[in-house]
């Protein structure tokens, strides 16, 4: 058997071994302190016999001596003392004492003799305990080499799989590139066919006017034909006795001097729609190219339960706004970023994200086309992106305080901006330049666009109305409380307004004064930015209340038609109903998006 340094053959490194050897130690050193305890009393034993030796072979030696002597065998302790005096006992107490002493000392050496036997049998107790550990030592050793052969092909089945998922990876990355591109690509040519559905629908418009003109010059042409042979006619003598039936008179055809008579003629009175404006700029009467209309749903869908809840952002959600094709959404919130998901089969499926923007994210909207996102950030700017695009394409730049709202022109590459620093701001996205600063007196915290008209509302409480060709404010409608938010309906005869005193206001554009107002227990506005929206119809209003509350009211009765509560547990920042009017999402400060149907 191999000492309890040495390691058996064919065993496994030192190194996990170290547990075995710990525990042999361990068992060494219980023998010790075992055998220390038993040391004393072998010693003591041993002396007791030496005693007992040495008293037998003293009483072998003792003369005979007459009955009445005495005879006192000196003890170990009078030895040491020096002589002794005399005995004076005799030598049958002498002997009857040492008898007595030599049985206490059997009795003695019996019990340790018992005491060694039973510490024998311990040891031998504790010698097959160590054998038994020992063999479980060795069946755990061979339990353990099972399980490293086990542990080494597991390990080689995990690197093969780590192989295989980092191609699977690699080729997924490589799907995700390509899909992107491919969405790209689709994206350009949607676009391209866009514009030239449009270019078509312009040529063909202006063909028609083309035509119409062309028709209503030969009509001027029949007419003045027509005039004439009136006054022939009326300086003419006709006889009674000539037939009463008149002569069929051949239509005559308009010849080029004709026409170009007519024409001049109409130059006359016919003078080239354009004016000047004041400080030399001047304004061509040609029509600014507008986007196409967005279709509408003929009747929106009330939403009745959450769909999905996804926690969107990393801080507070601020802003939410739907694409044109109700198909894609865009969040942006505190942490800086914008994200873009996509509507399937009633969830929200996470597509892009947008990193760039230097500030909270206040205000999102979509080009009409969809290609293009503006967003409005704290960091004093707005900034475009093109769809498909991680890095912002542009960046309107010249506030000078946190910038709260940022909406398209109708008209194309034009945009209207709104800050705190008390001015509102159009913008030419061709040159990425400000083309107007508009003084608006206090803090602004939303604008919409019409035609020629601008809409701000703002923080003393009033909604400014701008025209786009006239340097001054047209109109102001006073409300109860701060403007947090404005929406003009598709077609742009309402605004619903919403405001810090709860109400939501619904404001008449053609004579401009307040139409309706709603309020309903239990809705509060929770900040400064909260937003409210139409239904793509115009049949609801819909609002985020503080308490995690949507609230939608309808705009022919005048009454709260619902209100749905459960996933927000915090204020509700930002609603937005698509323009197919099936779903809604909201978010709140709590990171959440929700979509409901």
């Amino acid at each position: 058997m191999p000492g309890p340094g040495a390691l058996a053959p064919g065993s496994p490194p030192a190194a996990s071994c170290r547990w075995k050897l710990h525990i042999i130690r361990q068992l060494q050193q219980r023998d010790r302190r075992q055998k220390a305890l038993f040391l004393d009393l072998v010693e003591a034993y041993h002396r007791l016999l030496e005693k007992s030796d040495l008293l037998a072979h003293f009483t072998e030696k003792l003369p005979p001596e007459p009955p009445n002597e005495l005879v006192h065998l000196p003890s170990r302790q009078e030895e040491e003392a020096g002589p002794m005096p005399e005995p004076t006992q005799s030598s049958e107490d002498l002997r009857r004492k040492w008898e007595e002493e030599l049985a206490k000392i059997k009795l003695v050496c019996g019990e340790m003799a018992y005491q060694v036997v039973e510490k024998h049998m311990t040891l031998s107790s504790q010698d097959a305990m160590l054998e038994d550990q020992q063999g479980r030592l060795s069946a755990l050793d061979a339990r353990v080499r099972e399980l490293e052969e086990t542990r080494q092909w597991l390990a080689e089945q995990v690197d093969g799989q780590q192989d295989r998922i980092v191609e699977g990876k690699e080729a997924y990355d490589t799907l995700w590139a390509h899909t992107g591109h491919q969405e790209g690509a689709l994206r350009q040519l949607e676009e391209e066919g866009r514009e030239l559905v449009e270019r078509l629908i312009q040529v063909k418009m202006q063909a028609a006017e083309d035509q119409n003109y062309r028709n209503e010059r030969i009509e001027r042409v029949k007419q003045a034909r027509v005039s004439k042979e009136l006054k022939k006619a009326m300086r003419r003598t006709v006889n009674i006795s000539e037939t009463l039936d008149p002569p069929s008179i051949a239509e005559p055809r308009a010849d080029k001097q004709e026409l170009l008579e007519v024409e001049a003629y109409e130059k006359q009175w016919k003078r080239p729609f354009s004016f000047r404006k004041r400080r030399g700029h001047s304004v061509s009467g040609a029509p600014e190219a507008r986007y196409p209309s967005i279709p509408v749903c003929g009747v929106s869908c009330l939403p009745a339960r959450a769909q999905d809840i996804q926690e969107a952002h990393r801080s507070e959600v601020n802003a939410v706004c739907f694409s044109s094709n109700s198909s894609l959404v865009a969040t942006g919130g505190a942490d800086r970023l914008i994200r873009l998901w996509n509507v399937v089969g009633g969830r929200l499926e996470a597509d892009q994200m947008l990193e760039g923007a230097g500030g909270s994210v206040t205000s999102l909207e979509f080009e009409p086309s969809g290609c293009y996102l503006l967003a409005a950030t704290y960091n004093k700017a707005a900034q475009l992106w093109k769809v498909g695009e991680s890095q912002s394409k542009e960046t309107l730049s010249g506030h000078t305080d946190k910038v709260t709202a940022a909406k398209f022109k109708l008209t194309r590459q034009q945009a209207v901006t709104g800050s705190r620093d008390r001015t509102v701001k159009e913008w030419d996205l061709n040159k990425a330049s400000c083309s107007r600063t508009i003084d608006g007196l206090s803090y602004c915290n939303d604008v919409v666009c019409g035609d020629h008209l601008i809409i701000s509302g703002h923080n003393d409480q009033k909604i400014r109305f701008w025209d786009s060709r006239v340097p001054r404010c047209i109109q102001v409608i006073p409300v109860e409380g701060k403007v947090t938010s404005l929406s003009i309906s598709n077609d742009q005869m309402h605004l619903l307004s919403c405001s810090r005193d709860d109400a939501l206001k619904v404001i008449d554009l053609r004579v401009n004064n307040i139409r309706q107002v709603f309020r309903a227990d239990g809705f509060k506005c929770g900040s400064d930015w909260t937003k409210a929206v139409f239904s793509p119809d115009k049949t609801y209003a819909l609002a985020g209340s503080a308490d995690g509350g949507l609230y939608i009211w309808n705009l022919e009765s005048g009454k709260l038609e619902t209100s749905l509560y459960g996933p927000h547990s915090v204020s509700i920042n930002a609603v937005a109903w698509c323009y197919a009017g099936t779903h809604v999402v909201s978010v709140d400060q709590g990171k959440k998006a929700v979509l409901w149907s």
